[in-house]
């Protein structure tokens, strides 16, 4: 499970091997063994004894900020493996490898959001049309990757040209799904100019740092990436892996607006733009936790769906140590 605090002057500390927040005079316990993630998404203070405890029991600890980018983490210093994984995970990004790699991740992308397109297309006939030209159009991008050889470096910007036409199809199609006062323009970031990229922005920064421990878990580089280039402190490979499971958080927030539980006073009014608030984290956070936490059948195994990142990732870095030089 995901340990969410979120409500302004609580206190984490340790008893035994419980971790204990306090709030006011309300106090709540849990068993280490049952913790996974630690996520502080408010004005919060903790212990060094609980900060003992996470590190004892390899459990992270993300600060998140208000637009729920993940802004630090404390985690214990060993890498999840040898020096073998990152020299062979550098070593791919120069080859004809590192490119069939990407277009991989990219594929399964677009490969996600026909598949939640397909699925809202049944439960919303009435939008057969809309949802209908928004999936051809993905399924036509998908087919433009197809033949692309060569280097990352000679082949990126077409990746991304392809990226961005296909993003700006699948938006407008998710638009149609929400009520007519949520629906949007397109994707806005840091701060969020609607309710829908509000929920949204939030719960991929909670998935930056799902990504983020599978990578440093498998022994992989987070910031040696292949279709995001390699920048200073930009963990290029959790920008690359997450694509793969940025639909988890839009099918999510899509099935808020359905169930009708968004609403006005979830939201602070910025001077450009809008936040969530503590009643908006509340909402979002239980239900993606929930989302997050419920089996599905990955590579013929029954896991918890945010355990299948850290199942792809060591898959990843043991294809990489497999790899003739």
């Amino acid at each position: 499970m995901q340990l969410i605090i979120n409500t302004y002057g609580a206190y984490l500390r340790r008893r035994g091997e419980l971790f204990q927040v306090k709030v006011d005079d309300a106090v709540s316990e849990v068993s280490a063994r049952k913790v996974r993630s630690i996520l502080i998404t408010t004005s919060a203070s903790m212990s060094t004894d609980a900060i003992q405890l996470a590190i004892e029991n390899n459990i992270d600890i993300i600060f998140l900020d208000k637009y729920g980018n993940p802004y630090g983490r404390v985690w214990h210093s060993k890498m999840g493996s040898t020096a073998q994984i990152r020299r062979k995970q550098l070593e791919a990004a120069e080859q004809q490898l590192g490119l069939n790699i990407a277009l991989g991740w990219v594929r399964k992308k677009f490969d996600n959001q026909v598949t939640l397109l397909e699925l809202m297309r049944k439960r919303r006939t009435r939008l057969s049309s809309e949802l209908t030209g928004g999936i051809s159009q993905l399924t036509t991008s998908r087919q433009r990757l197809e033949g692309l050889s060569g280097s990352l470096t000679e082949r990126r910007n077409t990746i991304l040209g392809i990226e961005g036409n296909a993003g700006r199809a699948y938006w407008k199609t998710v638009s149609f799904l929400l009520p007519e006062r949520y629906q949007f323009a397109g994707r806005s970031r840091n701060p969020a100019k609607d309710e829908f990229n509000c929920l949204l922005n939030y719960s991929y920064g909670v998935l930056y740092g799902t990504v983020e421990r599978s990578c440093i878990l498998a022994g992989l580089d987070p910031f040696v990436g292949f279709v995001h280039t390699d920048n200073y402190n930009k963990k290029s490979l959790v920008f690359d892996l997450i694509e793969m499971y940025r639909v988890w958080a839009d099918e999510t927030v899509i099935g808020l607006f359905a169930s009708r539980k968004v609403k006005q006073d979830m939201f602070d009014k910025l001077e450009n733009g809008m936040t969530l608030n503590q009643d908006g984290k509340a909402v979002l956070m239980g239900r993606f936790s929930e989302y997050l936490a419920e089996s599905i059948r990955h590579k013929g195994r029954n896991v918890k769906r945010q355990d299948s990142v850290q199942l792809d990732c060591h898959a990843f870095a043991q294809k990489l140590i497999k790899t003739k030089a």
